[in-house]
This record gives C-alpha cells, structure tokens and sequence, in this order.
C-alpha cells in the first residue's frame, strides 16, 4: 500500500490502483490516521483552537485503540479519488451463548464526510462490515442518523439501554458543572456563589436516600481493578448472552478505560457480605466537584438494590455533585426507587445477528451489553484531545 503522496492534497489517503466505481472499503492503516483523526474532530468536536495538536493526539489515540493489536477491525471508505469518505471504528470482542462461543463486532465512531461522499460511504462500510467474520454486531453510543441506517438492516434497538440516568446531589453545583463542562474556560468566581446558594435552599430536597439493602451484614468497600475484573465474570453469569474475556483480556481492557480523562479517576467498588463474599461491583468515573459518570455496575439475584446504594454513596463520599449512567433493566426498579432521578435519551443501542438463539436471547434482555461490551469507555466518547 503506498503512503499518502504529498501531491494528493487534504484529505488524499494511500489505497490501491483499482477503485469501484463508487470507491471501496479496506481496514484502516496507520497512514489513514491523521485524516481519520481530523474528520472525526469535524464531526464530534467542532474543534477549531489547537486543532494540529488536537489532531495529532487523536491519531494517537486511535492508533492505540485500533491497531494495537492484530489485524484492525475498523474500516475506511476510499473514494474514487482516494480520499477518505468515512470511517467506521470497530473492537473485536468475544462473546458466549450457551457455551457457544461467538464472534463480535463492536461499532464505535461512524461517519462520513459530507464535502466529498454522495451517500454512498455509509452504506459501503456497513454492507462491508456485515460481510465479514461475526457472529454479532452491536453498538451502545449510535445516534439518529446511525439508527436510520441501521434499521433497514434488521439491528435489534434495545430501547431500555438507550436511556442514561442522572441523579442530582447538589443541583447548583451540578449545574455549574454542567457549563464548564461545555464551556471550561468559564471563571469559578462567576457561578460559584449562586450555586452554593441554591445548593442550601435545596438541601433537605435532596439529602441522600434511604438505603435499599435491608442486612446491616452488607457492605461496601473500595477495590483495585483486579479484583473487580476477578468478580465481575463471575457477578454476569445470570446472562445466557455474555462476553467471554480470555486470560488478562478484562485487566488491559480496564487499563484503556482508565486512560478516559474527561470525568475523572476511574473508582471501583464493592458490596460484600458478612462472609466476604462479594455480592455487587460497579465502576465509575469521578472527581470533587464534578459529576461521577457509572462504566460498569452488576450484582447477583437481589442484591442490585444494595450495590446501587453503594455506588451512589460511593460518588456523594467522593464529592461528587451527582452521577450519571446508561440504564439497564436489571435495575430499573431500584432507581425507579430513588427521588431525583431523571432519564434521558442518551445513543442507541442496537444487536444485529443472523443466529436465532442470539436474536432471542436479545429480544428478552438476556444480554450483558453496554459499559465494557460498548465504546462509551474510549475517550473518543468524552475527551478533549486539544488541552493541556
């Protein structure tokens, strides 16, 4: 494959002498990254300051997600001209249904660039996707112009996962965080007092809740990362349709979501009984002042009312101003439960298979999807790769 000609011009990418008509689709290369890097920050950023620096880390970032490994599994769309007319991020992970192993496609960044591609780009590099080796093919972080895509090719929506939930502790200061989030150059000075001010009017509303666990023998303590990637294995067998991490795969899977920068250090926790034995483990991104975001929370049988109650109590012990999380039916009931809770549409979560059994067990919810088995966990999902 030659390298990018400095004759080609922006966004001119190295592929192969013979083009279809309409251009083709191969996995990405490292000489694709530097354009794949600066369509993403036009499509997801809106980046315009430091936007060689900003290129630049996103390349290296991608590079680390995407060709760290064997073969790469995300794809790019050529033009007839050999530029670069879309991308599509994809992880390969495993999988298991009744002991049957299965081969999964995770979805990630999809798009395309609309100053050079007629249409023609993202249906290229879905049909192409669809014609390789998995088994499955799911998503957790599509919007609406990826579910309109997606829907003519028979992807199962998961409308429970598709809701993130919020749970305020301090609503002044969650909404200050909220704007510098949005706009981080914002001066403390200016909101602080106002939302300290809302914050005391407001407390008693919003005191912490009630605990659900009804064994005082229940509870919780912080843990490392391998020990959570010990249990958790174990906590998910209550699903037919689960991932099946080899031997370290989990830890260096929870090494790259440590690497997120955008809502904090990466926490772990647990609940466990009078016997030691953990019944609960959650995951979440947190800082004083800001608002904790959940990667990852499981629990056996009955206890996920209890491991729900310790991960909030675990973010308001940290400082944080509130948390946020995608939701799953396991434990819908339990935050139904909780005052100052509010949902909202957060990105589409959506399994395709041609396997039967698989279509069913996702049909009925018997599948563990979302946090670690999606791409919320990346940085291309948060981070800012232009800062300091």
């Amino acid at each position: 494959m030659n390298p990018v000609s400095a004759k080609a011009g922006p966004g001119k990418v190295a592929g192969p002498s013979a083009l279809e008509s309409h251009g083709l689709v191969r996995p990405l290369a490292a000489e694709d990254l530097e354009h794949v890097a600066a369509l993403f920050l036009t499509k997801f950023r809106h980046r315009r300051r430091q936007r060689d620096r900003a290129i630049a880390r996103t390349a290296d970032y991608m590079r680390e997600l995407y060709l760290g490994g064997d073969e790469s599994k995300a794809l790019v769309q050529i033009d007839p001209q050999g530029r670069l007319g879309g991308f599509m991020g994809v992880l390969e992970a495993r999988y298991e249904l009744n002991g049957t192993a299965l081969n999964a496609a995770i979805i990630g960044p999809f798009m395309t660039d609309s100053s050079i591609d007629h249409g023609w780009a993202g249906p290229q590099l879905l049909r192409a996707l669809h014609q390789g080796e998995f088994d499955l093919y799911l998503t957790d972080s599509a919007n609406r112009t990826s579910l309109a895509f997606a829907r003519p090719m028979k992807y199962q929506l998961l409308p429970v996962h598709c809701l993130e939930w919020t749970c305020v502790f301090r609503p002044g200061a969650m909404a200050v965080a909220m704007l510098r989030r949005k706009w981080p150059g914002m001066p403390r000075l200016a909101l602080d007092p106002f939302a300290g001010a809302l914050d005391a009017l407001a407390r008693k509303r919003f005191e912490p809740p009630a605990q659900h666990s009804s064994s005082q023998r229940i509870h919780r303590e912080p843990i490392d990362a391998a020990r959570f990637a010990e249990r958790l294995p174990v906590l998910m067998a209550d699903y037919s349709l689960r991932p099946s991490w080899r031997d370290g795969e989990l830890p260096r899977l929870l090494a790259l979501a440590a690497e997120k920068q955008a809502d904090g250090p990466l926490h772990f926790g647990g609940i466990h009984d009078e016997t030691g034995k953990m019944l609960g483990c959650y995951a979440f991104y947190g800082q004083a002042g800001g608002i904790a975001n959940l990667l990852q929370i499981q629990a056996s049988g009955p206890h996920w009312g209890a491991t729900l109650d310790a991960l909030i109590a675990a973010a308001r012990d940290l400082g944080c101003v509130g948390i946020a999380g995608q939701t799953q039916s396991k434990f819908m009931p339990q935050l139904f439960g909780y005052k100052n809770v509010f949902f909202h549409y957060a990105g589409g979560t959506m399994v395709r298979s041609r396997i039967a059994d698989v279509t069913e067990a996702v049909r009925s919810g018997d599948i563990f999807v979302g946090g670690l088995m999606g791409d919320r966990w990346t940085r291309l999902s948060s981070d800012d790769f232009g800062r300091v």
